[in-house]
């Protein structure tokens, strides 16, 4: 945006700082206007023919503008990847309290990496780990779906659960 004598192209469409039309005019006499009722001349319309400047208190402007952003940005909800960490032969009150998680993790609206950690020789039997990360879709299908599919990556298996 042009504010006051970065605006080089004469004449321009004014409108007052009320909102009101105030015509087509030199840009002197907008600046001369705009002074008089102390407040800046800014080019709202550039590509307008005459272009459309507005008398208004840019600083005030400007101060809107950002509190307008600060306001969107907090409301704003950044999807954040949160983890939560299984083993083949976890017990049930151990699953039933990190399923829990990860269904507080789907309520607010984030992603879930589950990851089936092997220990030794556990990783030969991959069966195993692959029932317990169903189980735990199973577990969560009401308020999550699988974006990826359990797959061994080494000693571990992971599985990628995203909010319904």
């Amino acid at each position: 945006m042009r504010v006051n004598r970065q605006i080089r192209i004469s004449p321009v469409r004014v409108i007052g700082s009320d909102g009101s039309q105030l015509g087509v005019m030199e840009l002197e006499a907008a600046f001369a206007e705009a002074e008089k009722n102390g407040f800046d001349l800014v080019e709202v319309a550039a590509m307008a023919r005459p272009p459309v400047v507005r008398i208004m208190d840019y600083g005030k402007y400007k101060f809107e503008q950002a509190k307008q952003a600060r306001i969107a940005k907090k409301k704003q909800h950044i999807i954040e990847l949160k983890e939560v960490k299984y083993r083949p032969g976890i017990d049930d009150h151990d699953f039933d309290t990190k399923t829990r998680h990860a269904r507080r993790f789907l309520e607010e609206k984030n992603k879930v990496k589950v990851t089936m950690m092997f220990r030794g020789r556990q990783v030969a039997h991959p069966e195993l780990g692959q029932a317990v990360l169903q189980r735990v879709a199973q577990e969560l299908a009401d308020i999550g779906k699988i974006e990826s599919a359990g797959r061994l990556e080494g000693k571990s298996m992971t599985m990628i659960l995203t909010p319904k």
